[in-house]
């Protein structure tokens, strides 16, 4: 018999505790220690192991590190975040806030891959079968090999994987499964941690791609415990904003690629679609001849990405002047603003500062210094910057521009997009030939720079 213990468990992080505390000691969250029934539950028999076989250790270099198989997702975006495509047996974690758009691209995902010949299996915890008809009508999301279940046992999860077999599965959501032998209400930590190891079990075992949509905390974080991350193989963030038809699909975390792609889509009546030229879209609204609007030639992983970034300084009736900032590092804007006032004797003690990447960007590389520089000095004097200008570099704190990594490519985007000069370290003039057709204006520090921007 399974000896019933009580403890109490954070709902924002899952730190637990023997006994109940208004404050959580791991995330420092109030009032989120709710009380579970801890539960030691024995495996029943003919549960699907990790493993089919069992294997013996081997040295390391008699292991065959031929690349993982690739399935393509139908979706270039989507395949550019996972590097490359799925790969069969992983599992992957994908959230976001409510409403954004994560079931609209896994439906479509699902449809794509039947496409291929695949069997797809979306299991749905919140929404009816009928609902789901409904937005794959929308969608234009119908096909024979996508089959749709609403249910939230495990247990019965499992029957109908076993019956379909799918290529390809999608558990929306995580939070509204549980186990029917762990003795905690659906989406609490002992739920969601159980069932998303059996949900591994069953992904490695079988050799079946895994998605498993989560929700999010009032902080944007995945909810549940942090080793629900741990557990899977691939952490992707479906963000955007309201007021904007664009989302982004970041990956945090991912054993088969890189964690620095972005993929970019815009959401539509019809579903969402893929965003190819994003530089484009974050320019299309950009106003000319203004001060305080600079284009910044940003990295997004191996993708190059021109966006604005916009500055307004403005006269102060505080006594302690403002500093804000948009989609940038809130602690860089103020190391620039530093710097522009000790080397170039910009008195900005009196002056709001106001900077922001138009369209809702993130950026966090420190190439976005040096154009943070320019929008800021072009504002405080009043000075429109060159229409046809793109800058890029970083900024230290003796004024210095320091060099940056794939300033080709940069270069390259922001000739295809119609520039004419752009303004970058000299240090990143090193080993590549300048292409035609577009003027390279290489420099020191930011006195250079303000320099050839604003005079």
């Amino acid at each position: 018999m399974a000896k019933l213990k009580v403890k109490f468990v954070c709902t924002e992080c899952g730190t637990e505790s023997p006994k109940w505390m208004g404050k959580c000691p791991g995330c420092h969250a109030w009032n989120t220690m709710v009380e579970e029934a801890e539960t030691v539950v024995k495996a029943p028999v003919g549960r699907t192991e990790l493993t089919r076989t069992k294997e013996k250790a081997q040295s390391i270099i008699h292991i065959d590190s031929g690349r993982e198989p690739r399935i393509p997702t139908g979706l270039g975006e989507l395949n550019r975040v996972l590097g490359g495509g799925l790969v069969p047996g992983s599992l992957l974690l994908v959230g976001g806030d409510p409403g954004i758009g994560k079931s609209t691209l896994l439906l479509q995902t699902s449809h794509a891959l039947t496409a291929q010949g695949l069997k797809v299996l979306y299991v749905s915890g919140e929404e009816s079968v009928r609902q789901t008809k409904l937005r794959a009508d929308r969608l234009g999301a119908l096909s024979e090999g996508l089959y749709v279940l609403c249910e939230t046992n495990l247990d019965l999860v499992e029957e109908a994987i076993a019956q379909v077999n799918p290529d390809f599965l999608v558990i929306d959501s995580i939070q509204t499964v549980y186990r029917p032998d762990v003795p905690s209400a659906p989406g609490s930590v002992a739920q969601v941690r159980e069932c998303t190891a059996q949900f591994m079990r069953i992904s490695k075992g079988n050799g079946v791609a895994t998605v498993l949509v989560g929700h999010v905390t009032k902080e944007g974080a995945i909810a549940g415990p942090r080793l629900l991350e741990h557990m899977v193989d691939c952490v992707l963030y479906f963000e955007g904003e309201r007021h904007h038809s664009y989302r982004l699909l970041r990956a945090v975390k991912n054993r088969f690629g890189s964690t620095n792609e972005i993929g970019i889509f815009d959401m539509s009546e019809d579903g969402l679609r893929e965003v190819t030229n994003p530089s484009e879209l974050f320019l299309s609204e950009r106003p000319l001849g203004v001060s305080g609007s600079t284009v910044v030639a940003s990295m997004e992983g191996t993708r190059p990405v021109l966006v604005e970034l916009q500055a307004l300084v403005a006269p102060t009736n505080f006594p302690s002047p403002r500093r804000l900032s948009s989609g940038l590092d809130h602690h860089r804007i103020t190391l620039v603003i530093a710097v522009l006032e000790k080397r170039m004797g910009m008195f900005m003690q009196n002056q709001d500062a106001y900077v922001n990447v138009a369209g809702g960007v993130k950026l966090d590389e420190p190439a976005a210094d040096l154009a943070a520089a320019v929008s800021i000095a072009s504002s405080f004097r009043d000075l429109p910057t060159r229409p046809f200008d793109a800058v890029f570099g970083e900024v230290g704190l003796t004024g210095e521009v320091r060099a940056v990594t794939r300033a080709e490519q940069r270069v390259k985007e922001a000739l295809k997009l119609g520039f004419k000069r752009v303004i970058l370290p000299e240090a990143s003039m090193k080993g590549w030939q300048a292409p035609a057709g577009i003027e390279l204006v290489p420099v020191k520090s930011v006195a250079e720079a303000l320099k050839a921007a604003l005079e």
